[in-house]
């Protein structure tokens, strides 16, 4: 139904115009108790999918979006009646800002995948709190995204870190340090290996003071050189955060379908979608065979079936989230992985 008639519709719009289209849609369909629910049992039907436990959570499937599609935890429990495991909120910062100007969303269908140079337009932390404490389904397992503000300079980065992580403590189950977006200025410097050190250990220290800790990711870029995968995998190990996210969007615009011109014409931007599946797993299996056990991977980056889920999986990732493949293939494309999973 998505495929054949849904998106059509969606697809008539800018992709900004159409995830607010979406967005409404969703949430006045779902205000109705029984096609809430059976929309639940038609699009999760998890029965099958068993729990899983990750850094110490207990996950009720290895399914999860990606952060960026609901930045401002505005549709959490009518995403949860999709089927995720758990969902990704943000990125996050202190205070709301509006991103870069518009246009910044692009579709390239030839390719199955987006562009993006949103920056961080969200709300605000203290929104973004609200709104979790009021949500009704606890089932799903919440990640709080976080960043720092556009106007940051990075001298002063992990005071907006900090400010988002302790607004945030008692409404997500995990934390991941956003510092791989190529959409906000200078942002990725924060990756070299002594800014990144201090961060971690400043966010661990803090978490270290609280009864309940939580578990912090990195969300990594796939841009980076298998010597500074080297490095962040010895700050992983040193600052003790429980694992990785592997990968942000691409800055990349190899071996595309779509025209160069059309490329060209849609100016800089995160890609995501298929061209970012090759090298997304190869990243996270690099990463599993230089990480400690322990630590855990969550993998994304391309996954648009079941076959891509699968191969995340096999090349060592704990979790898998979508997005891309989510906005072209639609929710059933949950089901299709949890079943998968399932089998495998």
């Amino acid at each position: 139904m998505y495929k054949n008639c849904i998106k059509p519709i969606l697809f008539l719009f800018n992709p900004e115009r159409a995830h607010h289209v979406a967005f409404f849609a969703l949430r006045l369909f779902l205000r109705f108790s029984f096609l809430k629910k059976t929309t639940t049992a038609w699009f999760s039907n998890t029965s099958q999918a068993t729990g899983t436990k990750v850094a110490g959570i207990t996950f009720p499937n290895k399914v999860g979006l990606a952060a960026g599609l609901d930045k401002n935890a505005l549709l959490i429990d009518e995403l949860t009646c999709m089927g995720f495991g758990f969902i990704e909120i943000g990125t996050l910062t202190p205070k709301a800002q509006p991103g870069n100007e518009k246009p910044r969303l692009f579709r390239l269908p030839k390719d199955q995948a987006l562009i993006n140079r949103m920056g961080f337009n969200n709300d605000g932390v203290d929104a973004a709190v609200v709104r979790l404490a009021k949500r009704k389904n606890k089932n799903v397992v919440v990640g709080g995204n976080i960043g720092k503000n556009k106007i940051t300079p990075n001298e002063q980065a992990v005071q907006d870190y900090l400010i988002c992580f302790h607004a945030l403590f008692d409404v997500v189950d995990y934390f991941v340090v956003n510092v791989s977006s190529p959409n906000t200025p200078n942002l990725r410097d924060l990756q070299e290996k002594k800014p990144l050190t201090e961060l971690l250990n400043t966010l661990q220290k803090e978490n270290e003071k609280k009864e309940n800790r939580k578990p912090i990711f990195l969300k990594i870029a796939p841009d980076l050189t298998d010597t500074q995968l080297k490095d962040i995998i010895e700050i992983v190990v040193e600052t003790k955060i429980a694992g990785l996210i592997a990968t942000n969007t691409t800055t990349s615009r190899s071996y595309l379908k779509t025209p160069t011109t059309e490329v060209e014409a849609m100016g800089i931007g995160g890609l995501s979608g298929k061209p970012l599946a090759q090298r997304s797993t190869e990243i996270i299996r690099f990463l599993r065979a230089h990480l400690p056990p322990y630590v855990a991977i969550i993998g994304v980056g391309g996954i648009h079936s079941p076959a891509d889920a699968l191969e995340k999986i096999q090349a060592g990732a704990d979790l898998i989230q979508i997005y891309t493949g989510f906005i072209y293939e639609g929710p059933a494309l949950i089901k299709a992985i949890n079943k998968a999973i399932t089998k495998a």
